[in-house]
C-alpha cells in the first residue's frame, strides 16, 4: 500500500485541523481502567477513581448491550464535562465500537463535538490494517476542523485479528496520531481459532515437558515417573511483535484485559510479563486490578536505586565502570536511563513512591 511522502506525513488532512503531533506527550499510563458509562452507580464514584488510576476510558464496545449504546454515548459525554481529568493528571479516552459496527459513526459523530477538548485519545478495537487508521485519522480532522479542537486527539489501536497482527508494522506506522497498541488477547484467540476461552493469561494445556528420566527399566514393567510440566505464554510471540512495532515508530505498547477478577496471582504474572518485555501499562476492568497494575508498572525501588547510580558514575553515557563486581557500560547506561525517566513520572504522581525512589 502507498504511504504519504514523509513531507506530507505531518500535514493536517483537513483545512483547520489542528497540526499533528511530532511527539507524543510525555504521560504516566500504567493502567487504562475500564468504565461502563451507561452505568449510572459507577460513573458516580468517579471522582474516588480519577485519582486513583492514569488513564479513564469510557468502554462505548463490547460488554454494552446494543439498546444500551446510545446512552453509554451520553454517559461518556457527561462524565467528561463533569470532571477536570488533566488537573488530576489522569487521560481521558473512550474506546467506539469497530468500523464495521452500525454504531461507530455515531459514536463519533456525538463525542468528538461535544466533548473532543476533553478527550485525549480514542481507542479503535479490531484493527485490521492501516486503512481503518486511514479513515479514522481523515475523520477525525475533518470532525476537529469543523468544531474548533485546537489539539489532535490521538489513536489508539487494538490487535484482536490475525490479520492486525500480520499488518501490526503498517498500523503502528499509519498515522501521526497513533499513540499506541494494546493486545486483545480474547478476540485474537477467536480469530486465530486458538483453544481456549479465556481473556488473556496463560492455558494449562499449553506447556512444555521436562525430559525423559535417563537409565530407567523402561521394558521392565515399571511405573514411570511422572516428569514435570511448565506452563508457557500463549501471547509472548505477539506481545515481542507488538513491542518491536511500537518501538520502532515511537508509540506505546499495552497488555489488554485479564478477564479472571478472582485469581489476582495470575494478572500480576501475566502483567510483570508484559511489562518486563516492554508494554507501559495494561487494561484494567475491575477495581482490585488497579493497584497490581501500579505495582507492576512502577519499576521496584531496588531498581531505581541501580539505575541512578550507574547514571552517576557515567554522566555521559560513555566508557565503562564498575558496580558491585559488574561491568557497566553504553548499553546498560541507557537501560538504567529507561528505569530512572519511568521512576520521575511515577514519582511525580505518587508522593509514596517518589519518598521510595528519593525523587
Amino acid at each position: 500500500m502507498p504511504e504519504r511522502i514523509p513531507r506530507r506525513f505531518f500535514a493536517p488532512l483537513a483545512i483547520g485541523a489542528p497540526e499533528p503531533l511530532r511527539e507524543l506527550p510525555v504521560r504516566l499510563e500504567r493502567m487504562i481502567h475500564f468504565i461502563p458509562p451507561h452505568i449510572e452507580k459507577i460513573t458516580a464514584k468517579l471522582d474516588q477513581i480519577i485519582g486513583q488510576v492514569d488513564v479513564v476510558l469510557g468502554n462505548l464496545e463490547d460488554a454494552i448491550p446494543s439498546d444500551a449504546k446510545g446512552a453509554a454515548r451520553k454517559g461518556f459525554v457527561a462524565m467528561a464535562k463533569a470532571h477536570d481529568y488533566a488537573a488530576a493528571g489522569t487521560g481521558l479516552w473512550v474506546r467506539i465500537n469497530s468500523l464495521d459496527s452500525p454504531w461507530a459513526l455515531d459514536d463519533l459523530l456525538e463525542i468528538v463535538p461535544a466533548a473532543g477538548e476533553r478527550l485525549d485519545v480514542i481507542m479503535l478495537p479490531k484493527v485490521s490494517g492501516p486503512w481503518d487508521i486511514h479513515y479514522l485519522d481523515q475523520l477525525l480532522a475533518q470532525l476537529e476542523a469543523k468544531h474548533g479542537i485546537g489539539r489532535p486527539i490521538l489513536i489508539h489501536a487494538i490487535l484482536e485479528t490475525a490479520e492486525g497482527v500480520a499488518n501490526v508494522e503498517a498500523i503502528a506506522g499509519a498515522s501521526p496520531r497513533m499513540h499506541g497498541l494494546s493486545l486483545g488477547p480474547a478476540d485474537l484467540a477467536a480469530s486465530r481459532a486458538m483453544k481456549t476461552t479465556r481473556v488473556g493469561g496463560g492455558h494449562p494445556g499449553y506447556r512444555v515437558l521436562a525430559d525423559p528420566p535417563k537409565g530407567g527399566d523402561e521394558a521392565g514393567g515399571q511405573e514411570r515417573p511422572a516428569r514435570p510440566a511448565y506452563q508457557q505464554d500463549l501471547w509472548h510471540y505477539t506481545i515481542a511483535r507488538m513491542v518491536d512495532a511500537c518501538a520502532s515508530h515511537g508509540i506505546k505498547p499495552f497488555y489488554g484485559p485479564f478477564g479472571d477478577f478472582s485469581d489476582p496471582e495470575a494478572c500480576e504474572a501475566q502483567f510483570r510479563n508484559a511489562f518486563l518485555q516492554g508494554c507501559v501499562g495494561a487494561w484494567t476492568l475491575h477495581p482490585s486490578q488497579i493497584a497490581i497494575a501500579k505495582d507492576v508498572f512502577s519499576p521496584e525501588p531496588e531498581e531505581v536505586a541501580l539505575a541512578k547510580r550507574i547514571l552517576e558514575a557515567m554522566p555521559d553515557g560513555t566508557g565503562a565502570v564498575m558496580i558491585d563486581g559488574k561491568m557497566q557500560d553504553d548499553a546498560t547506561w541507557k537501560q538504567a536511563k529507561v528505569i530512572v525517566d519511568l521512576a520521575r513520572l511515577v514519582a511525580a504522581k505518587d508522593p509514596e513512591r517518589a519518598a521510595l525512589y528519593d525523587l
